[in-house]
């Protein structure tokens, strides 16, 4: 984005595109299971390990409800469209952050951008945007990295896998965490949720 906010580039399509009048940043959350050592996926990717939920959805309904648009990565989008049947999202803002021209599902309704973290949320504040889900490991840790999630929702599975996707990723200084909530359900499953109130360790320039 420019020193004006007026317009932000695209790398994905080397187009500059007007950015609406500046608005606060959105607020960023985090709504992820883990397994107790702290993988999201087994090293190819896979799910399985996941409980099917038995009803029980740990409080999704509601965070889907009460968020305006979701942010994922392109291999999050893999995942979901690995899952087959209707898409998921229907109704809710979908944003995909890709530098190519990911493969999106029949009647989906996407946007792809390649833009830094920071800019995202410009983007999606400017455009009335004012809680945001942000998936996927990798999107997760360049919005942490960035400074720009407020808060946190993790559910600890209780398995360990040894190995696979990590949940976090390295940064630069720690990051205090204000614990609000846990939560524990008769299948096992522990969800705590976080704030998150002081800026992050990098520049909110820094994109990942």
């Amino acid at each position: 984005m420019d020193a004006a906010g007026a317009a932000v580039w695209d790398d994905r399509t080397a187009v500059a595109f007007p950015m609406p009048a500046p608005a606060p940043l959105p607020e960023a959350i985090v709504f992820i299971a883990a397994s107790v050592d702290g993988f999201i996926a087994r090293p190819g990717g896979g799910l399985d390990w996941l409980p099917t939920g038995g009803g029980e959805d740990y409080g999704y309904r509601a965070l889907m409800a009460s968020v305006d648009a979701l942010v994922m990565g392109r291999k999050t989008l893999d995942v979901v469209r690995g899952f087959g049947g209707d898409w998921p999202y229907a109704g809710t803002r979908v944003v995909v952050l890709s530098h190519g021209s990911p493969a999106l599902p029949p009647h989906a309704e996407v946007e792809v951008l390649s833009l830094a973290p920071p800019d995202v949320l410009a983007y999606l504040g400017a455009t009335g945007c004012r809680r945001v889900y942000v998936d996927g490991g990798e999107t997760v840790q360049s919005f942490l990295r960035a400074g720009l999630i407020r808060e946190l929702i993790v559910t600890r599975v209780p398995i360990l896998l040894g190995e696979g996707v990590p949940l976090f990723g390295s940064l630069p200084a720690d990051v205090p965490l204000v614990h609000v909530s846990t939560e524990a359900f008769p299948t096992g499953l522990v969800q705590s949720r976080y704030r998150i109130d002081s800026p992050g360790p990098e520049d909110a320039g820094e994109g990942g």
